[in-house]
């Protein structure tokens, strides 16, 4: 039973595009199992750039079957607008499955998103405004649409009656908008019926007997760790859980069947949206990560927040998450650096702190306190062994790798499929 899961031990955007879609040649099935597309994989093959936001980066990988699980949320629109832009480019993406059990974003849950976000003013949590989290909140109140109601009229329409007889009260009465129509929201969401069906499946079923059967499931996770609704920078979070058991719940796997968790940290660290990080640089540091990492929000098209590694949400990523690996990205971003700061612990309130503090409060008042480490010059795009990495970068990696409690796995040298360095295999 070669289940793994693949996720994000920072803030989102460590290139968890390029770790699944360097698995996908190898594994059988590649499930996403939360979000919707408020995420964004960057993958690069050959010369070609895919931004992909809410499909599975197996898709890009013959003979794997990708797959969109009961947790995610699914805007049809988009889906569509993602596939066909995939088939336009030679892509086949027929294979592709969805779960008869995930949600539908429905467009009541966009507009409820962007007025709540600007009501909110100074306190806006920086939500991508999609309609993510009133989606998952439709579902958490029991009056969220599914994909198997778009085949059933009658219930659909039960349902958006349902979801619209309060929403209708707070659009017009709070937000002073107008009220939206249920025939005109029904009519709309009949329109994806005929288009999804041949992609619906019960996914559960699939993949329990595809690990029965000894097939490798990789189960790829958007977004990342301190964004988990449950063990993230709340309220500063996404409407999910991005860590290792949102896969078991997202998928309809149970916890036994996962046999390895593999969390992808990026060289340093990044943030997108607004709450609360540590090590952000706002000098001409900050400026050179993000212009050599091109640190822009696949999905948001916003300028990321950077700043140098944070062992402290390393250590806590591989607690919450039970890491085995880790998958190391952008190390070639750091060539050029005389020394690199990292973060080994924070001083809040006077006190030296190594772990993650659990009060808001104390997190958001925390000051980085850092080892500095030697930097290198060379270039490393090349290398394909780790013993070919210049020896500043190597005990840069090892330094890491001690600091955040798991083996490093793998090393991303490069944005391309093959600029990766292999350590230890995953599978």
């Amino acid at each position: 039973m070669p289940a793994l899961v693949l996720l994000g031990a920072q803030w989102g955007d460590e290139g968890k595009g390029k770790a699944t879609d360097l698995l996908g040649g190898s594994v059988d099935y590649v499930v996403r199992y939360q979000g919707g597309n408020n995420a964004g994989h960057t993958v690069v093959v050959g010369d070609q750039k895919y931004a992909l936001h809410l499909l599975p980066s197996g898709i890009l990988s013959p003979g794997c079957t990708p797959v969109i699980g009961n947790g995610v949320v699914v805007d049809p629109s988009v889906l569509f607008s993602e596939l066909n832009g995939l088939n336009e480019r030679g892509v086949d993406t027929s294979k592709l499955l969805i779960s008869g059990n995930a949600h539908i974003i429905t467009p009541y849950n966009v507009t409820v998103d962007k007025v709540t976000e600007r009501f909110l003013g100074k306190r806006k949590i920086g939500t991508t405004g999609r309609g993510i989290g009133p989606t998952y909140a439709d579902k958490i109140n029991r009056v969220g649409i599914r994909v198997q109601d778009l085949y059933d009229e009658s219930i659909l329409t039960q349902k958006v009656e349902a979801a619209l007889d309060i929403k209708n009260q707070i659009l017009t009465k709070l937000f002073n908008r107008r009220a939206i129509a249920v025939d005109q929201v029904v009519e709309e969401l009949l329109t994806y019926a005929d288009r999804l069906e041949p992609y619906v499946a019960d996914t559960v079923l699939v993949l329990n007997r595809a690990l029965e059967e000894n097939k490798v499931v990789l189960f790829e996770g958007g977004q990342g760790t301190l964004l988990d609704i449950d063990h993230g920078t709340y309220p500063f979070v996404t409407s999910s859980n991005p860590t290792a058991g949102g896969a078991c719940t997202g998928a309809g796997v149970g916890p036994t069947k996962i046999s390895r968790v593999i969390g992808i940290l990026k060289a340093y660290t990044t943030r997108v949206g607004a709450g609360p990080f540590p090590t952000e640089l706002f000098d001409e540091d900050g400026e050179a990560l993000r212009r050599i990492g091109g640190e822009r929000g696949v999905t948001t098209g916003r300028d990321r927040r950077c700043g140098w590694f944070d062992a402290v949400i390393a250590r806590y990523a591989t607690r919450v998450n039970g890491l085995t690996d880790f998958f190391l990205t952008k190390l070639d971003v750091l060539t050029g650096w005389e020394q690199i700061p990292v973060c080994v612990a924070y001083e809040i309130d006077g006190r030296r702190v190594e772990e993650l503090p659990y009060s808001q409060s104390d997190f958001h008042h925390a000051k980085p306190i850092y080892e500095m480490l030697p930097g290198w010059s060379e270039d490393i795009s090349k290398a394909k062994t780790f013993a070919d990495l210049p020896k500043n970068a190597q005990d840069y990696v090892k330094a890491l790798e001690e600091m955040s409690g798991a083996p490093i796995s793998a090393i991303g040298v490069g944005p391309g499929r093959d600029e990766t360095i292999e350590i230890n295999s995953f599978l």
